[in-house]
């Protein structure tokens, strides 16, 4: 089918805004302008496109044109900093990023893109596609190694996570050592609903193991409330070695160590502008999680 950029713009501008109303006022038009685009391109479709909830979503067939519509406005722009003779263009690339990579490695990557504004949109790492299928992000840090339809894959390494608490807290509810009996009545923390990294541990350690839990969703704040003593958590290396090394936070169960894997996922597009990001990124996990593996403290 052939598509009218218009139209496709004005698809991706009534996703992101969540009516038709906001939609109209960031493209400068009327409400009554986009409900006509919308319908016109559902026309030529022969599809339904959105889902008139609130916010609006869009269909199956919509998250298809949502994409085609960011890949479009991205080409667009690296072709209009082409004519302007501009080798630092600026273009936007929405990403997903989980919390423990944004507040550890990813920043310094993105900030070493002059000349490329970003869109990071923060979601577990085991949650991330879902970003992706929908026309959300053109890339993505995943757990996920099979690569979405109509995107590439590439390992970054992986975070080790292991077991931590406080000393007040390792006194009060492990005073004689970490066990199943202790994991199963101690406070936990997760970062919020999605957050299975605890579980996956006590199903090894405790099994069946139901423990009072509280969420913590941001990152250096999770961090924060295990080091004061609200729960014990698993965290990764990057965040907790150096509290460990000044004692503040204690390691539960020096074998209770979970890897987990990260991957770049991007679309499948020649795109100056992500292609350089995808090269930032890779070169970041270079530096520290390839390095953080072969660390002695690693498992």
């Amino acid at each position: 089918m052939e598509t009218n950029a218009e139209h496709l713009r004005t698809l991706a501008a009534v996703v992101d805004n969540g009516t038709f109303e906001r939609a109209a006022s960031a493209l400068h038009i009327t409400p009554s302008a986009v409900s006509q685009r919308i319908k016109a391109l559902e026309e030529q479709s022969g599809r339904v496109l959105v889902r008139r909830s609130k916010p609006i979503e869009p269909t199956e067939a919509g998250a298809v044109l949502v994409r085609l519509a960011r890949q479009v406005a991205l080409l667009e722009a690296e072709a209009a900093a082409e004519l302007a003779d501009s080798a630092q263009g600026a273009a936007g690339i929405p990403l997903v990023v989980n919390a423990d990579s944004l507040a550890t490695w990813v920043l310094p990557a993105l900030a070493a893109l002059p000349g490329i504004t970003v869109d990071v949109v923060l979601d577990d790492q085991e949650h991330t596609l879902d970003r992706l299928r929908d026309g959300t992000a053109m890339a993505a840090i995943s757990s996920d190694r099979e690569p979405v339809q109509g995107c590439v894959v590439s390992p970054l390494g992986a975070m080790t996570y292991r077991p931590m608490a406080s000393r007040a807290f390792v006194e009060r509810w492990c005073p004689d050592g970490w066990t199943p009996d202790a994991a199963a009545a101690a406070p936990m923390l997760v970062f919020d609903r999605k957050d299975t990294l605890q579980d996956r541990y006590l199903s090894g350690f405790a099994p069946g193991a139901r423990p009072p839990r509280s969420s913590i969703p941001a990152s250096t704040e999770f961090v924060r409330a295990t080091e004061l003593g609200l729960g014990w958590a698993m965290l990764p290396d990057l965040q907790a070695d150096a509290l460990v090394a000044d004692g503040r936070l204690v390691p539960l169960d020096g074998a209770g160590a979970l890897d987990v894997p990260l991957y770049w996922q991007q679309w499948s597009l020649r795109s100056t502008a992500l292609d350089r990001v995808a090269a930032e990124i890779a070169a970041a996990a270079t530096r520290t999680l390839r390095r953080a593996e072969a660390s002695p403290n690693s498992d």
